[in-house]
């Protein structure tokens, strides 16, 4: 059991992972692959019921659109695995490079996404860098069509824009759509050689790094790598002398010479990246929400996409099931996971109102103005043993009684792990031994600005959205007055209801 209780691991299914509420496994499809991608119905069921006979009955979609399986023993993982493997489901190996949701069946992609990703998948294998990069690291091809991978982040991103001549990628690293710094805009050649130079640096740098972690140094370079003529193949980087030489021009991804001074050569012009020597050596959650991914997305003709989202990314797998049943006899052909929670329905007429009430009746999202899509709710009390307050029931309240208010990511933590948000959110509700901790722009490990019982923490919540409705400014959004007013006032706001209370 102790191979399983390494955090920030991918719970794949032949490595399943330690959670409060039992082994965790992840399984992610390939969708938008070379062939149709995704899931038939018939297939999805059959996952969920297996998810039934062998853990807890919950079945999740997580923010990044993998599908995850709660609650297994050691034993039952392993016969859910095998289950699974004689499905004979495609699915993703090796270092993530993802596309979204639509590809290659969007007629609003910039550009079929697919193509770029299968050549860094290839250069990423022909350069050994698997076995080299941690778990987590990423890249993502975004085509810049209707379901974009903005609120996604990523050690590497590239992203269709539209140009005079011919389709080139914005390349950018270390963040979501938003936050991300931006390289260059270059040819897919070029694309492809940054975005494995990118991971190269990473690996320099060991398993626990990400693109996060590379120097100025090192982004300058890879900036003004379009300016160059790469190399057809890119070799190593090493730290070992501290130079990096051009095999023949200044390059990032360049041949390494072992001497700063080779006999009979000119010693080596300045180059735009220099590391000294161990410099090489040793995710969080997005901020942006730009397409959710509910509701009807038209295909062409009469195709569409239907979007239903789970509420906090968390379903029963006895309600997946009757969803997909409904969906069968409807016409579904193929269902996709999609990034922000949701499921993806193929082969839908135009505007299929029937599947919609039946997701709306098991308590699926259906609406992308839905409250529940701003909160992030981990599974909480009593489903993990680690919660400290019972997180689903407390963000059901809230959802239901301050709809008008959430522009912002509400964050409800069962404890200090922020499993169902790893990054910053605006509110943070965290468990703890004191209780309901409420935390202001930052995440759950955070030191909280005040407490209240666990029981009662939507009301705090509620208090707190009381008075952005009496404070706020016409136009102004949520989270700005809440920005205004500060850290001090709100967690005043949040404690003063339990005060009130006990008048």
């Amino acid at each position: 059991m102790n191979a399983f209780s390494r955090r920030g691991a991918c719970p794949a299914l032949s490595a399943p992972m330690q959670t409060g509420d039992g082994l965790l496994v992840r399984l992610n499809p390939v969708a938008g692959g070379p062939s149709s991608g995704g899931l038939s119905p018939k297939l999805l069921i059959a996952i969920a019921e297996s998810a039934l006979r062998h853990g807890n009955g919950i079945t999740e979609v997580t923010a990044r659109g993998s599908l995850q399986i709660r609650g297994l023993t050691a034993d039952s993982a392993a016969l859910l695995a095998a289950e699974v493997d004689a499905l004979d489901i495609a699915v993703r190996t090796g270092v993530p490079v993802e596309t979204g949701p639509l590809a290659g069946i969007d007629p609003q992609d910039i550009a079929d996404p697919r193509p770029l990703a299968e050549r860094i998948r290839a250069a990423i294998e022909e350069a050994g860098l698997t076995q080299r990069l941690g778990p987590k690291v990423s890249v993502i091809v975004d085509g810049g069509g209707q379901l974009g991978l903005d609120a996604v982040t990523a050690d590497v991103r590239l992203k269709a824009v539209r140009a005079s001549a011919g389709v080139p990628w914005a390349v950018s690293v270390a963040g979501d759509g938003q936050s991300a710094r931006p390289l260059a805009t270059v040819d897919d050649d070029v694309a492809r050689d940054i975005a494995v130079a990118v991971l190269r640096m990473i690996a320099e740098k060991g398993r626990g790094a990400h693109a996060r972690d590379l120097t100025e140094r090192q982004l300058v370079s890879l900036a003004g790598w379009h300016s160059v003529t790469p190399p057809s193949v890119l070799p190593d980087i090493s730290p070992a002398r501290g130079e990096i030489e051009p095999s023949s021009a200044l390059s990032p991804i360049a041949d390494v010479t072992p001497t700063a001074e080779v006999a009979g050569r000119e010693p080596a012009p300045e180059l735009p990246i220099s590391p000294l020597a161990g410099e090489m050596s040793g995710r969080t959650e997005g901020g942006v929400q730009d397409h959710r991914p509910i509701g009807l997305f038209p295909l062409g003709g009469n195709a569409t996409a239907l979007g239903i989202g789970l509420p906090y990314g968390s379903m029963p797998a006895d309600k997946i099931i009757a969803l997909t049943q409904s969906a069968l006899t409807l016409g579904t052909t193929e269902i996709r996971l999609a990034p922000g929670r949701a499921l993806l329905f193929l082969g839908q007429p135009t505007a299929n109102h029937p599947l919609q009430h039946t997701a709306a009746t098991l308590g699926f999202v259906t609406s992308p103005t839905d409250p529940r899509t701003r909160i992030a709710a981990c599974p909480g009390t009593p489903a993990c043993a680690s919660g400290r307050i019972a997180t689903r029931d407390i963000a059901e309240t809230i959802a239901a009684e301050n709809a008008d208010i959430p522009d912002f990511t509400l964050h409800i933590s069962g404890c200090a792990k922020g499993c169902a948000h790893p990054g910053p959110a605006t509110l943070t509700i965290v468990g703890g031994e004191n209780g309901a901790g409420l935390v202001v722009n930052a995440t759950a490990r955070a030191l909280p600005a005040g407490y209240r019982p666990g029981y009662d923490a939507a009301r705090g919540i509620g208090r707190v959205a009381a008075m952005i409705r009496g404070t706020r400014y016409q136009g102004e959004t949520a989270a700005a007055c809440l920005t205004r007013l500060g850290p001090v006032a709100i967690a005043e706001a949040y404690r003063q209801a339990q005060t009130e209370k006990r008048k």
